[in-house]
């Protein structure tokens, strides 16, 4: 019986942050995959095991979640100043299409590592020991991304003593500094609040009218008070998840908020565009439980934060929606501002369904509009196998 043999392709499965994804030099790929286009998503589909009706990804590199359902595509960078281009693929589990509409922020932490361990940075900018300082052009949104790699006896350091809620195991802590995050993007919303408020009224045909800030910082993303939506800020991921009619609610609130940030013109379109923009909800500190079962006080923190990604609650935060979290935090008078006790601020700790993390951001107002010069955060990267992904020739 006639078959078609399957091919090997190099390729690196990493951590980043809270989540995992498969990476691939862009010169790695077959020529087919080497451009965007059908050729390349289909390839990345079979990679990740997409679309799987079962929901399992069985079949393929994903882990059947959000967190686990991604790509990234990286190469020498072809702009002045920056050492890689990165690119993120964010992979549907049950349909079949890969969305570019956005980046991942807890991956961007692997990207410089992978970038040095794969000789893509130039020799004399990668020192033996210290700190490697890693320039990357984020090609999803068109931003930079400096990434802070440690090194040792001329190797990355993955290993430390960084602790990472959602992450069982400490790392080497990898610095991240998100410049211009709120600058206007490629294919996103333009201005920082696209609807010229820090706090709107988004109208829900069906469901409600909700006061909203909607934000383009690290990636276009719908803040809501918990309170309104019958949420405490606490709630872990089974709470939502498990909750059909909140999922869709959810569902129904980001299309309209997408239409009004200007990322589609229809609300049908949003089930094309899953990846973004996010929809989170805030609330001010109160004492309650983490995933892990830690305790967690309302002292601990400055705000409580829940976020969706692809249809779910994300058991963590999603690294971009923590840089648009922070930014937000630093201006006056937005819903992430008032839960966190609103007034002047240049950092933030939240908790996430998993426990806390912090991050910066620089904000000043220029002659009537809020800028925002970068975000900074921390996380971790550790490759975890490296070698081939196997698929079959005729994939793609």
């Amino acid at each position: 019986m006639a078959h078609t043999p399957q091919i090997k392709i190099p390729a690196t499965y990493m951590r980043g942050g809270t989540s995992k994804g498969v990476f691939f030099r862009l010169d790695d790929l077959p020529e087919a995959a080497r451009v965007p286009g059908a050729a390349r998503d289909r390839l990345l589909l079979r990679v990740i095991g997409s679309p799987d009706p079962y929901g399992k990804q069985i079949d393929g590199m994903g882990g059947a979640t959000s967190s686990t359902s991604k790509t990234v595509i990286v190469a020498k960078s072809t702009r002045p100043d920056h050492d890689v281009d990165y690119l993120f693929g964010q992979v549907s589990i049950d349909k079949p299409f890969v969305d570019w509409s956005g980046n991942c922020g807890n991956l961007s932490s692997a990207v410089g590592s992978f970038a040095i361990a794969s000789g893509l940075v130039e020799a004399e900018r990668v020192p033996q020991d210290g700190m490697a300082v890693v320039r990357i052009w984020q090609a999803n949104i068109g931003k930079t991304i400096i990434a802070h790699v440690p090194m040792t006896k001329g190797e990355v350091q993955e290993t430390g003593d960084f602790e990472l809620d959602g992450v069982t195991f400490p790392a080497a802590e990898v610095q991240l500094e998100f410049m211009d995050p709120a600058a206007e993007e490629e294919g996103g919303g333009g201005a920082m609040f696209p609807t010229g408020k820090l706090v709107d009224e988004l109208e829900v045909p069906g469901i409600g009218t909700f006061r909203a800030t909607m934000i383009n910082a690290g990636i276009p993303t719908i803040f809501l008070d918990a309170e309104e939506l019958g949420y405490t800020g606490a709630e872990l991921q089974e709470a939502i998840n498990g909750d059909p009619a909140a999922l869709a609610k959810f569902e129904t609130i980001r299309a309209y908020g997408a239409v009004r940030m200007g990322l589609i013109k229809e609300t049908s379109e949003a089930v094309g565009r899953q990846h973004t923009p996010k929809v989170a909800f805030v609330a001010s500190p109160i004492d309650h439980t983490t995933s892990s079962g830690k305790q967690l006080a309302a002292g601990d923190i400055d705000l409580l934060v829940r976020a969706l990604s692809m249809g779910k609650l994300h058991h963590a935060m999603m690294g971009t929606a923590a840089v648009a979290i922070g930014t937000a935090a630093a201006i006056p008078g937005t819903l992430v501002n008032l839960a966190a006790g609103g007034g002047e601020r240049d950092a933030v700790r939240f908790g996430h369904p998993s426990g806390t993390l912090r991050v910066g951001a620089e904000a000043r107002l220029v002659d009537g509009e809020w800028s925002v010069t970068k975000a900074v955060m921390s996380r971790s990267a550790r490759v975890l196998m490296e070698g081939w992904v196997r698929v079959p020739g005729d994939a793609f």
